[in-house]
Formats: C-alpha cells, sequence, structure tokens
C-alpha cells in the first residue's frame, strides 16, 4: 500500500555552534500535495531543504523522504527529487535544449527519450520559441521556468522549489504559479515550495506552515487556520475612505460587533464578529467623509502571520 506521507521529519533539528537553525521541526507532507513552507529570510526553511536533500546533516531527530533516509542515502534521494534553488545555475553558452540534454545525460537518460521529453517540457514551461537561444540571453523568469523544465526531466516524485518568484515581475510570477499548479493537477507530484512571499504563494497551496526563527509555528489550510484564529472576529472589511478623523474612527470602534480597527492612512481593516457593511457605510457618510471602497475580505496568510505576532508566538 502507497503511504499518503511522502516527506516526514520528526524532531528535526540543525544547529551551528550557538545558532539553531532549525528547532525540533516536526511535520508530514502528504502525496500530491502543494505545500508552502513559508516564513522570513533567515526562519531556516533552506537549511530545511539542504537537510531534506541530504545536503546538511541534521544535528538531530529523523527525516524520511520517499521512506528513505537522505542522511544516509543522498543519492537515491537525489533520483526521486527535483530541486529547484533560489539561483538557478545553467552553462550560459549553451541553450535552453542544450542544457536539458545535459542534465538528461547526468541521469543517464537516453537521447531518444531525453530529446522527447525535453521538446514536451520546453512546450509546457512556454519556451518553446526560445529553445535554441543561449541561456545567457533569458531573462530571470525565463531561466525559472527553463529551471523547472530541467528537474522535470527525470520525472521526480517530488518537485522542491526554494523561493522561486525571487526577482521575477508581476506577469512572470503569475505564470510561473500556474505552471506549478497545472503540474500538481496534471501529474500528481508533490510540491514543496518555500517563500517568504505570503500573498504569492497562497494562491496555489494546499496547506502551509509558518516557519519562524527555525519553529514551525503554525501548519494547515489557510482557511483552516483562519478559521481558528478569527473565531471571535470571523468577517473582515476592508474599507477606503476620506478623510479618515479620530471621531469617525472612535464611531465605528463603538458599534457592538466591531472588535478591532487597524489604520492604514486612508485604509481601515475593521475587524467584527458579524456583517456590519451596511452599518459601517452609514457612519462613514453620516461623518461626511467620502466612501470610496468597501469589500468583505477573505483573511489571507500576512493577515493569519500578524495574528501570530501579536500573540507573542
Amino acid at each position: 500500500m502507497i503511504s499518503d506521507t511522502i516527506i516526514e521529519l520528526n524532531g528535526l533539528t540543525k544547529k551551528y555552534e550557538q545558532l539553531t537553525a532549525v528547532d525540533y521541526l516536526t511535520l508530514s507532507v502528504h502525496r500530491g500535495e502543494i505545500f508552502g513552507l513559508l516564513g522570513p529570510n533567515g526562519a531556516g526553511k533552506t537549511t530545511t531543504i539542504l537537510m531534506l536533500l541530504g545536503l546538511a546533516e541534521p544535528t538531530a531527530g529523523k527525516i524520511e523522504v520517499c521512506g528513505i533516509d537522505p542522511t544516509f542515502q543522498p543519492l537515491i534521494v537525489k533520483e526521486k527529487v527535483g530541486y529547484l534553488p533560489d539561483e538557478v545555475g545553467f552553462y550560459e553558452n549553451l541553450s535552453g535544449w542544450e542544457n536539458l540534454l545535459y542534465t538528461a545525460a547526468l541521469n543517464r537518460i537516453t537521447i531518444s527519450v531525453a530529446e522527447e521529453r525535453a521538446r514536451h517540457l520546453l512546450g509546457q514551461v512556454g519556451l518553446t520559441q526560445k529553445a535554441h537561444e543561449k541561456v545567457q540571453t533569458y531573462s530571470r523568469g525565463m531561466k525559472q521556468r527553463l529551471g523547472l523544465a530541467d528537474i522535470l526531466i527525470k520525472e521526480p516524485e517530488i518537485i522542491i522549489l526554494d523561493e522561486p518568484t525571487n526577482g521575477i515581475d508581476p506577469e512572470g510570477v503569475r505564470e510561473l504559479l500556474t505552471l506549478i499548479k497545472q503540474l500538481n493537477r496534471e501529474k500528481g507530484m508533490t510540491v514543496l515550495l518555500s517563500s517568504h512571499n505570503l500573498h504569492q504563494v497562497q494562491q496555489i497551496c494546499d496547506r502551509v506552515g509558518l516557519f519562524v526563527e527555525g519553529k514551525l509555528i503554525a501548519i494547515g489550510p489557510i482557511k483552516e487556520l483562519a478559521s481558528d484564529l478569527f473565531k471571535n472576529d470571523p468577517v473582515l472589511l476592508e474599507v477606503e475612505a476620506e478623510p479618515v478623523d479620530e471621531q469617525l474612527l472612535t464611531a465605528i470602534k463603538t458599534n457592538q460587533y466591531v472588535t478591532k480597527v487597524e489604520q492604514k492612512q486612508n485604509c481601515l481593516l475593521i475587524f467584527s464578529r458579524q456583517h456590519v457593511s451596511a452599518e459601517i457605510a452609514g457612519i462613514i457618510v453620516s461623518h461626511g467623509a467620502r466612501l470610496s471602497h468597501l469589500n468583505q475580505h477573505d483573511y489571507g496568510l500576512d493577515e493569519i502571520y500578524h495574528r501570530y505576532f501579536e500573540g507573542g508566538m
């Protein structure tokens, strides 16, 4: 029977002298899911990935990737896992096509199979027209897409992406995330995605783990995390009005259902126990302010992250 768990970490710890980079991390990643390992730079995400690949040895704890311990059998794990680092490295004087065939040869894939896969993958990542141009002419977004093709040519069971959207323009990010979701859906491929960009990643992840200073502070689907954290104020209104003065803020805060108001210039985030859109609109208009935007907003990772830090976790 195939296990539902494809990555299993139990008490994983990594210390560098006095620094604890990863602090007793326990985590399961399910086969076929997109899991986001999210947190600020320096949180320990990359260190965790290096241990998963057998490129760094844990100080304590256990790791299993596809049922294999990468500390003792790193080469077997590398056969089953495709890894796209933050900085993608290619032979710049070779074309995208030539780089893919070189990677295939390193993985002992026959030339006929390699060419078939390379042709298909270049089409899948939108690089068919650029296939025979030197990589040194590629933009960062194109290199990231070529990187996806590069790790997929050996048909891995898992792909691990470390900050894949860094340095890419918004349209390139959208294309890359759409492609990752498509690969996951069509091939049932497990994706472990590391990022500090909460807004981008929440669009495609089935579950997320929030990682801070080497510790996993929360894990689960975004909606479940939000439901648990915001059960006392489940409604969030996003309001833009002008001018916003103390009298207006006081009037909004005195509504019996409003639990909290956060202000960023003329933008207000209003947390409440039930729907109060009509009441809030009435308060704003009655105070002579101009209401330009009012929207009920789902809680996202930004709000979840903020609430965890607010609680001192």
